[in-house]
């Protein structure tokens, strides 16, 4: 399992996760799980689609792994994706660590720190962020520390990824660069489709 989180608004979490769980799904079956809720708009689903998802499966009188998996909506080949449906209660997340820690999956959650129980049953707990002095106070704040770090590279910072290690504590694993072919496609939902091979080629080694 690969969790994906920031600490700011527009790091870019979403696409990453959603970059990561179209990588893993060209090996083998794969699962992306949408805890924020932008996850079909990201892959270009209708609207709608998103109505039942991990907040029905936890608050449900049974949240079995079967259940889960039925949930899961086909998104590419190899690729299925649960969204997050409703507003996430503060419960059963031991019970939802379980269930994902048995599949390859990433799992998108959105802004702020994530539930400690999935960041420890994570495989990575990645933090994505700009090297941005105002997300960089928020992240040694959290509850939770990554076991690395995406950084999302932009021209003109002041702060370098050394720094962001510094200040994290934990290392940079991958640099995603700013790119207007990436912004095409999500802006298309053509993500799992088209996804570009700058991106796919560095995050290719967290997967």
């Amino acid at each position: 399992m690969i969790l994906c989180w920031s600490v700011k608004g527009g790091s870019g979490t979403t696409v990453v996760a959603a970059a990561l769980a179209t990588l893993l799904a060209r090996r083998a079956a794969a699962w992306f799980v949408d805890l924020a809720g932008d996850g079909p708009a990201v892959f270009g689903m209708a609207p709608g689609v998103d109505s039942t998802g991990v907040h029905e499966w936890m608050t449900s009188a049974v949240a079995t792994g079967e259940s889960f998996e039925r949930l899961g909506l086909a998104v590419v080949d190899g690729l299925q994706m649960v969204p997050r449906g409703g507003a996430l209660v503060q419960e059963r997340w031991s019970e939802l660590a379980d269930v994902l820690a048995q599949r390859r999956c990433v799992v998108d959650a959105g802004l702020g720190s994530p539930p400690a129980v999935l960041a420890a049953a994570a495989d990575q707990s990645l933090l994505v962020t700009r090297a941005c002095f105002l997300a960089l106070r928020r992240a040694v704040t959290t509850a939770v520390r990554p076991t690395g770090v995406v950084l999302v590279a932009e021209p003109g910072r002041a702060l370098t990824a050394t720094d962001v290690e510094a200040v994290v504590g934990a290392p940079v694993v991958a640099r995603v660069s700013i790119d207007p072919s990436v912004a095409r496609v999500v802006d298309s939902g053509t993500l799992g489709l088209r996804l570009p091979r700058g991106l796919a080629r560095q995050l290719h080694a967290l997967t």
